[in-house]
């Protein structure tokens, strides 16, 4: 495709988009997004104002004083975006990057970004130096607006030529928030072009070396006009809260995105566990909850122990893995609330298959959103028979654009991305996950998908989390080895061992039930929950 003129005077980004050749075919956008000049922090932000007025509120935080109305928003964020190119020297298409707990301050950093014409670069509070230098350099971050509370490990990155302005601390003289408030109340925001660059998210570390992943304007626009505007169908009335943190896409949508484009508000929790967020929802009155499956599953248990008011709730979106028919039916059962499951990616910004409503199907993941295609693949790329396994391939207004880096030939092919995932398409048009292409375990000639074995596992009442990987073996080429967190007062040994291989071997084929039981104390998760497994197969030499 042809590229529109860019706003940016740095034009790193422009420069170090993938070839041509090697981009998703890219379907029409929505409406919403289809201008040749937007910047999408003016659509989420002014416009929004120009439709409700200044007064609705816009964020809410735990504190009683938590309360930002869209004015006070807009003037702030104007305010930070005068900071950004008077004081501190940021043109069009620097990158910026942004790191602290979820808060109402961080989300207007974000969004004076891109009013300015930069690029923002939002990582999380819990990266560690070594993430951080590998994150700046890929990036070529130059400038850095950071908590207070976050800046440490930040310094210890030693990142060259980074110039980092800190936020949160009123006795500091060159603190950003003190340096908003002598700024200018408006801000004429930067004419992007819809095509410019707009944020750089880095994948979530599963495995190997980060890849940032560059969205342009319109991408942002797109997605809360596809997935949040015709399947979630946000109302102005919602609050909205999630457990993933803003340096993720799925946060990002829940938290920030998705609620703007729709007038409505977000409650920004720096602490969002399970407890948590029940706590806060009651308090509240959440309408609209983001998170992942594990955390549905851990909600559970706290609701069979203590009572909380979510009447208020409306809308449940899961993500970020596979959604377990169990859990999505005594989620129902206790809440009476229907999970929106959907999957989506870093890399296309957000969900891209999901269905709500009646048109859920527990077990399976939905339907691709409208404006969206999907279709399930052999290893040539060919279309498989439904029914049958195969990669999933999708397609739509946003695609994968990795920033400089070779994947972009394993991720695109023949103008399709290919997420990873194994999936099975039925005859009716539904999509149902099986495994990500890596979790697949080939013993004795068995395909095997682990998130199955997993699910059987979930089942048994004494089973609070379990993951599945396949580990070397001179006999099986692989053997199925089960990771399992116990419910409290339940003994791990020889008898729940033996208790668990009987149940799973009641559910599935004898040849899928683990051979190795290992009993911890917790499986290694992402910040936002994802099932790290990588892990656990690296620790093959500590297997008993």
């Amino acid at each position: 495709m042809e590229l529109t003129p860019s706003a940016h005077t740095d034009t790193f980004t422009r420069d170090h988009l993938p070839p041509e050749e090697q981009w998703p075919r890219l379907l029409p956008l929505p409406p919403g997004s289809a201008a040749d000049r937007l910047n999408c922090a003016v659509e989420l932000l002014d416009r929004t104002v120009d439709r409700f007025g200044p007064d609705r509120p816009a964020f809410r935080t735990a504190a009683p004083e938590g309360l930002w109305s869209y004015g006070e928003l807009r003037d702030r964020v104007d305010r930070i975006a005068h900071v950004l190119t008077a004081d501190l020297g940021v043109v069009p298409g620097n990158r910026v990057l942004l790191r602290g707990p979820t808060t109402p301050w961080l989300a207007a950093c974000w969004l004076a970004v891109l009013k300015a014409g930069a690029v923002a670069v939002t990582v999380l509070a819990q990266h560690r130096a070594g993430e951080l230098a590998v994150m700046c350099e890929i990036a070529r971050v130059g400038h850095a607006l950071c908590d207070v509370r976050a800046v440490d490990e930040l310094v210890a990155a030693e990142v060259p030529g980074l110039r980092i302005t800190t936020y949160g601390d009123a006795a500091a003289a060159d603190d950003l928030l003190r340096r908003a408030g002598r700024a200018p109340g408006r801000y004429e925001a930067v004419a992007t072009a819809a095509d410019d660059v707009a944020l750089i998210a880095f994948t979530s570390g599963t495995t190997g070396r980060p890849k940032g992943c560059m969205h342009f304007h319109r991408d942002v626009l797109a997605v809360a006009d596809t997935f949040a505007g015709q399947v979630l169908r946000p109302e102005p009335g919602d609050l909205f809260a999630s457990s993933s943190p803003l340096g993720f896409t799925f946060g990002l949508g829940g938290l920030l995105i998705f609620p703007l484009r729709a007038g409505a508000c977000a409650l920004l929790l720096e602490q969002a566990g399970p407890r948590q967020l029940l706590a806060a929802a009651a308090e509240h009155r959440v309408s609209v909850l983001f998170t992942a499956p594990t955390a549905y599953r851990l909600m559970l248990d706290e609701l069979a122990a203590r009572s909380y008011d979510l009447s208020s709730l409306r809308r449940c979106v899961s993500a970020g893995e596979n959604l377990p028919a169990g859990t999505w039916r005594a989620w129902r059962e206790r809440t009476g609330q229907r999970i929106v499951n959907g999957i989506g990616a870093t890399e296309l910004l957000h969900i891209f298959i999901s269905a709500a409503d009646g048109a859920i199907r527990p077990g399976t993941t939905g339907v691709p959103v409208p404006g969206w295609q999907a279709r399930v693949v052999d290893g040539a790329g060919a279309p498989v028979p439904d029914g049958e396994p195969g990669l999933l391939a999708v397609r739509g207004p946003v695609g994968c654009r990795y920033l400089a880096d070779p994947r972009q030939r394993e991720y695109v092919r023949d103008g399709w991305n290919l997420t990873g995932d194994t999936y099975v398409r039925e005859p009716d048009g539904y999509f149902r996950f099986v495994a990500r292409a890596d979790d697949m375990i080939i013993s004795s000639g068995h395909n095997i998908p682990g998130p199955q074995v997993e699910e059987a596992l979930l089942a048994h009442p004494d089973v609070v989390e379990a993951a599945v990987v396949g580990l070397p073996d001179e006999v099986r080429g692989r053997i199925v080895a089960a990771y399992v967190v116990l419910r409290g007062g339940v003994a791990p040994g020889e008898e729940t061992t033996k208790a668990l291989r009987e149940f799973v071997r009641s559910r599935l084929a004898p040849y899928k039930c683990p051979r190795v039981f290992v009993f911890v104390a917790a499986l290694p998760r992402t910040p936002t929950g994802k099932l790290q497994r990588f892990r656990l197969r690296e620790a093959e030499g500590d297997m008993p």
